[in-house]
């Protein structure tokens, strides 16, 4: 057995041969290596200093991709300034869609797949399967397009980029789920196998630990709404304890249909962020909104569904030719045949020989539903409501766009993150807190001893303002006069490990491979 070694960055158990690949990247200027969490970091300083070619060209030199990497797409860590310090561990979430495939980034090193569930038919068929087991289900290598779209939303929520070197993982990389079929005998999905996938997984949710449901599906409109056996389902569900998910749809208009219209449910919608880190640029995509059978404003939130990587089928017509693509593009023949290849490569939008980017908001829900996983993680008590108003208070307004169409605004996972462990502690207040009196820093970490702060105010002196613990992992310094400027700040823990803020959204790079958080001192 491997042993496991913390990454000197965020000190995730790692091993030690992976921490070891970071000092072979050129831009890693630590010697004592970092997990892919900590180098997707520094990539995106790599991104806000240099701009979006040496993003690309950064991509390229961190993971060496079997034949390299056609278009740059962010990671969704990325994308989302995910907090690295939770991936979903000690949480099941369920996907709900067509089809699935037991993919390498839900199955290797470890499977994470706990039940296949074929809810398309009664009786609900069923395979459990352990970490141990190879997860094989009736159907599992049929290589079908309708397994294509499950295989997608269950990765892009929880895969953790196997066949990428770690680089396209979701953000409950470490969240077992439960994968359920709800597609008939006819090929159809409907309010029917909606709601047995439902009620399957409502019976089923205390031995599977479920926590989260993202349904990635649409069943049928009816007449009056209170006779949709879908919503009811879904409110079961969530009275269980289970926070649900459901994708609005993208057709741009005034219409919902379920499970969508759940008024339990958290409706997502979607937006285009241009694959750029820019709020000012997101622009809102073409999702549907409305209300809810209960009359409720719908969607409640919206995310990105635009120029997410999700894994290309294993052994499909597809698979086999992005790899001959791939090995034109970089082979001896680049020079006569790589213009085609890279015109093909566009057309089927891959991103390597093994994943392409995805558009819809399929997408934009099982982001939000990895989001709660998190969530999860770092304070398993949340309940249903909490988790939403979590996710809304610390979502951001799209620019220029009405509520009706966005609800509270576009997903912030690593705010939203930070506001929950807040919420444990109803005390503390968001960091930092700017008064007459002077400045405070908090912070929530449980594994820290002993945590400061240090910043440009005083020139990063030493013993910069240490905060004492107030409560079980709640860390807080003292107000503090600051005269009036902008100054970068950072924690440094247990004087061994840097942090920059996790409460707060402003960053700007340090200039050496991490981010500072930023403070404003107004005048007067």
């Amino acid at each position: 057995m491997t042993h496991l070694t913390p990454c000197p960055g965020c000190q995730t158990p790692t091993d030690p041969a992976v921490l070891a690949e970071a000092s072979q990247y050129a831009f890693w200027r630590k010697p004592d290596g970092a997990c892919p969490a900590c180098v997707q970091q520094q990539l995106l300083q790599e991104l806000l200093k240099k701009g979006d070619e040496a993003l690309h060209q950064g991509v390229q030199a961190a993971w060496p991709l079997d034949a390299g990497a056609a278009f740059g797409v962010l990671p969704t860590p990325l994308r989302l300034h995910a907090d690295p310090r939770f991936a979903g561990r000690g949480v099941t979430l369920a996907l709900v869609d067509s089809g699935f495939y037991p993919h390498p980034d839900l199955v290797q090193p470890r499977n994470r797949i706990r039940a296949w569930v074929d809810a398309g038919r009664e009786p609900v068929r069923v395979r459990r399967f352990t970490p141990e087991k190879t997860p094989r289900w009736p159907g599992w290598d049929s290589r079908r397009g309708w397994q294509w779209h499950g295989l997608m939303t269950s990765v892009v929520a929880a895969g953790n980029g196997f066949l990428s070197h770690s680089l396209y993982r979701g953000l409950a990389s470490e969240a077992d789920v439960v994968l359920v079929q709800a597609r008939d005998s006819s090929g159809a999905i409907t309010n029917e196998t909606i709601s047995r996938a439902l009620r399957w997984l409502l019976a089923h949710a205390s031995e599977l630990d479920l926590r989260v449901a993202s349904l990635s599906v649409a069943g049928d409109l009816v007449w009056p709404p209170a006779l949709n056996p879908v919503d009811r389902a879904v409110a079961d569900l969530v009275a269980a304890g289970v926070v649900v998910v459901a994708a609005a749809g993208n057709d741009g208009v005034r219409r919902l249909v379920p499970p969508a219209t759940a008024p339990q449910a958290l409706t997502i919608g979607g937006i285009d962020d241009h694959n750029l880190l820019d709020h000012e640029q997101i622009a809102l995509w073409h999702s549907n909104y409305g209300l809810s059978s209960g009359g409720r404003l719908k969607p409640e939130l919206v995310a990105p569904s635009i120029w997410l990587a999700a894994p290309v089928l294993p052994g499909t017509a597809v698979a086999a030719e992005a790899q001959r693509l791939f090995a034109t593009r970089t082979g001896a023949g680049r020079a006569s045949s790589g213009a085609i290849a890279e015109d093909r490569i566009a057309e089927l939008k891959l991103i390597t020989p093994y994943y392409q980017h995805v558009d819809g908001t399929s997408f934009a829900a099982p982001l939000v539903a990895s989001t709660v996983a998190c969530l999860l993680e770092a304070r398993p008590s949340l309940a249903p409501q909490l988790v939403r108003d979590v996710l809304q208070a610390s979502a951001h307004p799209v620019p220029g766009v009405g509520r009706e169409r966005q609800g509270a605004g576009a997903l912030e996972a690593g705010r939203a993150v930070a506001l929950a462990l807040r919420e444990m502690h109803r005390q503390v207040q968001p960091s930092p807190q700017v008064s007459p009196a002077g400045v405070s820093f908090s912070l929530h970490d449980h594994q820290a001893h002993q945590v400061q702060v240090f910043g440009e105010w005083d020139g990063w002196r030493a013993p910069g303002l240490v905060a004492r613990q107030m409560d079980k992992g709640v860390w807080q310094t003292e107000e503090r006069p600051i005269p009036p400027g902008r100054y970068g700040y950072k924690f440094l823990l247990d004087g061994t490990r840097w942090l920059d803020d996790p409460d707060n959204p402003v960053k700007a790079p340090d200039g050496f491979g991490g981010l500072n958080a930023l403070l404003n001192v107004p005048a007067g």
